[in-house]
């Protein structure tokens, strides 16, 4: 039973102060981290198990890192003083083609780190009032500061989190 809300189904208010944004860059510093914390010590069986043909934990990570180019696109889109964001592709093809069941975890997990770093080491160089800048977001048809976006791939990674969260803890509580 999946109790984590679907994504695609979540709606955004983006009123929070732009002066924000350093508790954001520490919130997506810290992903990689809490990311090993809950894949330690699992089995491989666990990690790649696919309920349901949805993705495994161990897709969720790679997931995880497939994005990381997005948010540095549009990062780079804000820099660029552009209209719209970049958009994403809604079907999620490279996580579906990416097979990371097949790779090591480790692999994922420092590949992630590394892409995670040198996202957020360029965000806490960026000019303060660059943070307020407004774009479209092509998805949810909303306007979104740079401190917004933050915001929003900090869910994302907490939303894939849960659901590793759920699937790696499934098996404790079935038969309880």
């Amino acid at each position: 039973m999946n109790r984590v809300p679907i994504w695609f189904e979540r709606k955004f208010e983006f009123t929070f102060p732009v002066e924000l944004h350093p508790n954001l860059c520490a919130r997506l510093r810290g992903t990689p981290a809490r990311l090993e914390e809950m894949v330690r010590g699992f089995p491989r069986e666990v990690l790649i198990r696919k309920p349901s043909e949805k993705w495994s934990a161990q897709e969720h990570a790679g997931h995880l890192l497939d994005l990381e180019p997005l948010w540095m696109a549009r990062v780079e889109d804000y820099m660029a003083d552009g209209s719209e964001l970049t958009a994403a592709d809604l079907s999620n093809r490279k996580t579906h083609e990416a097979n990371h069941n097949a790779r090591p975890l480790d692999e994922i997990l420092a590949e992630f780190r590394n892409a995670r770093f040198r996202l957020v080491n360029c965000v806490e160089k960026i000019e303060p009032a660059l943070f307020a800048r407004v774009m479209l977001h092509p998805r949810l048809r909303q306007p979104m500061r740079l401190v917004d976006h933050l915001y929003f791939a900090a869910e994302h990674d907490d939303h894939h989190l849960a659901c590793i969260w759920e699937l790696l803890n499934a098996r404790e509580r079935v038969g309880s």
